[in-house]
């Protein structure tokens, strides 16, 4: 028996260890396993850090060797409010990228043509003049527009976005428009915030349209709430067309045609409505009601009662035969589940982010459809309920913040998509094709466009045109498909070779999380000299931070720009900043508590965070929207005819991260000021003015929308069916977890999930190879015959597939060397495989016990580009044509013409509604916009036809 770890604020008392105790992570010993049986002590550093490979950032210890700093393994960070000291396989298996024999540790430049695979080594001192001259150049000529970061998943929060706002560059870009735009925007409509934050752990009911358990987002932190609640009472609900680990888990699992999610929805709420089991003091307090009868009921009575009358009417189409109809599933089965959610008491959570909603053409209304239900049930920001991320999120400011500029880049916001929750990245290529601009530096960070994306040979094809990019960085830890395109490859970090902040919804409390480069805060603690990051890393690899700090200054080396003063140190006039000042100032004066919580231990706000790694902002955090407002923020305001409370605003002044600027609060009928939400009217909008005002007059109400695979898209007995390729392997994501050799033993197969009944009609079975068509071309892959997945629909996950044109390029563990050529002329591409994942020599003799033999196959390069027309979402799901493979078909053949992908994304640019708001606006300011511009940059000079 042993005392549990002495973390801030826990409770002391007699139990087996899980941790070892904080006191001791300065100096903890235990044996080595690989000794065993010999008992061999070794001598440990454990110091905090923060996962990297997925959005949840959990808490981390590593196990830093005081012989030689090596870190031996990592576990999970008991101090961490999100994680717990919990971590899925992805975590510890970060020991594999520190120590995987082919990562990046020098910087290379290109010698030959792109993706010829001709690389020298270079300094960084000859990379960074090179980059910071034209970039330079570019801010110096008024071409701001030219220089564009384009990352995946940030895993920090505001720091690059700082970087660009000192640059006066408009050139944010990321990943989420093939990600989660759609719940975005339907979230956004109704609430102003963008994505959701569930409390699990005290709901009675849990409904998850995704395979929530194993492969969302906040996987870990998220499946540890659920099955609390599970072990509460709670019912569980799961809507996902594939038997996923989550659906196992299910009281009620509904595998519905994809699509018709949002019809099964606006049918539980038709049942709420009319059974009138809803919370309607909530509604009345906070629906704008009022809104929703004047614009669609002006001749009615305008009073509550009506309100309730009219909207019960509106929604009585959405039957459960409708429904039913729609989803193809037994009528029985949506009753049962508006039964469960009716029983509710107001503390339903729910979640949905890629799924359905990311999905189908109009899948936004999934989430505008959900959150009707959050609304009728009064489930909205209560204990046991939904609540926006805003709430539980908490984003630090860093010393000398630059002003905002004015600068507007429709390269990525483009005047197609007045309503995208996020940047058109995966329609940058065709942006570029059509001449719309050019990029003279183009960063790809920690993100691999051609392997992620849709339509990668447009990548392909435009990544190797210098006259569209004239300088392609990939800032990366390892390689990538688009790393083989660049001009300069930059080895960054892994997760405990870096410093960061970030901050999740994780439940419903705030907490920040700080990562840091392990092995430079042992040399710290040992009293060894170091002058960056690098002295600390393998080789040459360097933090994120500390070349931005390094960038900047000679970009504007003598402080003509304006540049420089944003990194100057704000204790050491004049100097370089370093990333010590930097989180040293941000914890000192932008963390609420930290300084007092650090005091109490005799240390200072750096000190405590570089302890524990984390610190608990807030806890139990509910209804902030009743919030009465302080004497400052009602200062100076005036309240408008909607109740409104608003502060003055000039076209200079910025929005906030979310909501209007200047808007600060509503008044209510019976004259109480609350805080509210951050969209038009400060409450949720039933009825969406934003909708209204950008001419979707239409969609301003939760609808439903037919997907591009409805059931009547798809004809069975033609060999089509619905292609489902958003879902993950448990332990893989995306690019940068495919060196880590456990995941990989874990993950190694990479069939088409076919029900038994579409077996039997395409005459195929479990191990067989099939063609797979899309719009515009085909890949050949492997069926794997199953009752896990609902007739009608094949599903093939996003994460393998992945492949290398060049030996030394690319992670052997997961990728298979192929080539690519052009079979029929120039824009017609196929993708073959030379050869699978075999064992092979390395520093590393894991290497060797290789046994897996499957890359995979790159699904996403046979999809065209489905930008949703009014979320901007790439619409994942395929209409496809399966047959078994012909004769000349190989398992892994990807064939592609790009001159039909430009014909398919001319078609779905055709269904847009460009248009300029009130006064001349790009955009609704109240939508959260990364790298946000004054209101100004907001506005052109022309005026709405």
């Amino acid at each position: 028996m042993s005392v549990e770890p002495d973390l801030p604020g826990s409770r002391r008392h007699e139990h087996l260890r899980n941790f070892p105790p904080v006191s001791a992570w300065d100096h903890h010993v235990e044996y080595d396993a690989k000794a065993h049986p010999r008992k061999v002590p070794r001598s440990y550093m454990l110091i905090p850090t923060t996962c990297f490979n997925c959005e949840s950032a959990c808490g981390l210890l590593a196990y830093v060797d005081k012989d030689d700093l090596s870190v031996k393994k990592l576990e999970g960070n008991p101090a961490h409010p999100g994680s717990r000291g919990r971590n899925c396989a992805k975590g510890p298996a970060t020991v594999n990228q520190l120590d995987d024999p082919e990562r990046i540790l020098y910087p290379l430049r290109r010698t030959g043509e792109r993706g010829a695979g001709q690389w020298e080594r270079v300094s960084w001192d000859d990379a960074l003049n090179d980059i910071a001259g034209r970039i330079a150049t570019a801010i110096s000529e008024g071409r701001h527009e030219d220089v564009m970061y384009h990352v995946g998943r940030p895993g920090e929060d505001g720091f690059t976005e700082r970087v660009l706002n000192t640059w006066g560059v408009d050139g944010h870009n990321t990943h989420t428009n093939i990600c989660s735009a759609g719940a975005r925007l339907g979230m956004s409509m109704w609430t102003g915030f963008d994505r959701p934050s569930a409390d699990h752990a005290n709901a009675k009911v849990i409904l998850l349209l995704s395979s929530h358990l194993e492969t969302g987002h906040y996987f870990n932190p998220h499946a540890q709430r659920i099955m609390e609640g599970k072990q509460s009472g709670a019912k569980l609900v799961v809507l996902d067309p594939r038997m996923s680990n989550t659906a196992a888990h299910a009281d009620a699992w509904l595998a519905p045609w994809p699509g018709s999610e949002a019809a099964i929805l606006l049918a539980v709420a038709s049942y709420l409505l009319r059974t009138r089991r809803i919370d309607e003091p909530f509604l009345r307090r906070w629906l704008n009601w009022q809104t929703y009868l004047a614009e669609l009921h002006p001749d009615a009575p305008q009073d509550f009662d009506t309100f309730l009358d009219r909207i019960t009417a509106d929604y009585a189409e959405f039957t459960f035969e409708f429904a039913a109809d729609e989803a193809q599933v037994p009528v029985e089965r949506i009753a049962e589940i508006a039964e469960i959610v009716a029983d509710c008491d107001g503390r339903l959570s729910a979640h949905i982010w890629r799924a359905a909603a990311a999905g189908n053409l109009g899948g936004w209304q999934v989430a505008r459809a959900l959150w009707f239900v959050l609304a009728l049930t009064g489930s909205i920001g209560g204990r046991g309920g939904t609540s926006p991320n805003g709430w539980h999120k908490f984003i630090p400011q860093g010393p000398n913040m630059p002003s905002h500029h004015e600068h507007w880049n429709e390269l990525i916001w483009p005047r197609e998509y007045p309503l995208a929750t996020n940047e058109l990245s995966f329609l940058l290529p065709h942006f570029l094709k059509e001449g719309r601009g050019k990029l003279d530096v183009y960063f790809s960070r920690v993100y691999n466009p051609i392997w992620t994306n849709p339509d990668g040979f447009t990548w392909i094809e435009t990544l190797t045109d210098p006259d569209k990019i004239g300088l392609h960085v990939a800032l990366t830890p390892t390689w990538s498909e688009t790393a083989e395109f660049a001009d300069y490859v930059l080895p960054m970090g892994h997760s405990s070779e870096r410093h960061d902040t970030h901050s999740y919804e994780t439940h419903a409390g705030k907490w920040l999380g700080f990562r840091q480069p392990v092995q430079r805060v042992a040399m710290d603690k040992l009293g060894e000299d170091y002058t960056d990051t690098r002295d600390a890393n393998p080789g040459e690899v360097w933090e994120e931070n500390e070349f931005w700090f390094e960038l900047s200054w000679r970009i504007d080396p003598d402080g003509a720009l304006g540049i420089t003063k944003h990194f100057e140190s704000p204790y050491r006039s004049g100097e370089k900043m370093t990333t010590d000042d930097y989180y040293r100032w941000m914890f000192e004066h932008s963390v609420p508590g930290l300084p007092e919580k650090a005091a109490e231990q005799g240390m200072t706000p750096l000190e405590y965070m570089r302890r524990y790694g984390v610190v608990e902002v807030d806890t139990d955090i509910y209804r902030v929207d009743e919030r009465a407002l302080t004497d400052d923020e009602l200062a100076d305001t005036t309240v408008d005819p909607n109740g409104v409370v608003r502060k003055p605003v000039t076209l200079d002044s910025v929005a906030p991260v979310f909501g209007e600027a200047g808007a600060v609060g509503v008044r209510h009928d019976d004259g109480d000021v609350t805080f509210g939400w951050p969209t038009p009217s400060r409450k949720l909008e039933v009825f969406s003015t934003a909708m209204r005002d950008w001419g979707q007059g239409e969609h301003a109400t939760p609808g439903y929308i037919r997907s591009h695979v409805a059931r009547s898209e798809i004809d069975l007995d033609a060999g089509e069916l619905v292609l489902v390729p958003t879902f993950r392997l448990p332990t893989l994501i995306h690019t940068r977890s495919g060196n880590a050799k456990y995941l990989n033993e874990i993950s190694n197969t990479h069939p088409v999930w076919l029900n038994s009944t579409d077996a039997a009609r395409h005459g195929v079975r479990t191990d067989d190879l099939v063609r797979i068509s899309t719009e515009i071309g085909y890949f050949v892959a492997r069926v794997w015959v199953t009752e896990g997945i609902r007739p009608g629909v094949c599903a093939l996950s996003h994460h393998m597939g992945r492949w290398r044109l060049h030996p030394g390029e690319g992670s052997r563990w997961v990728s298979g060397m192929v080539e690519l050529s052009h079979p029929d002329g120039e824009h017609t591409w196929l993708l073959r495989h030379k050869g699978g994942v075999a064992p092979f020599d390395s520093s590393d003799p894991d290497s060797s016990r290789i046994d897996w033999t499957d890359p995979g196959v790159h699904q996403n390069l046979a999809f065209a580009v489905h930008p949703d027309p009014h979320s901007g979402m790439h619409c994942w799901l395929q209409k496809i044509r399966m047959e078994p493979a012909r004769p000349e078909d190989r398992y892994g053949d990807v064939y592609v013409d790009t001159r039909r992908s430009a014909e398919v994304y001319r078609e779905w640019l055709a269904k847009t509604t460009p248009a300029l708001g009130p006064g001349g606006q790009r955009r609704p300011e109240f939508m959260m916009r990364p790298l946000a511009p004054t209101r100004r940059g907001y506005r052109t000079t022309e005026t709405p036809e």
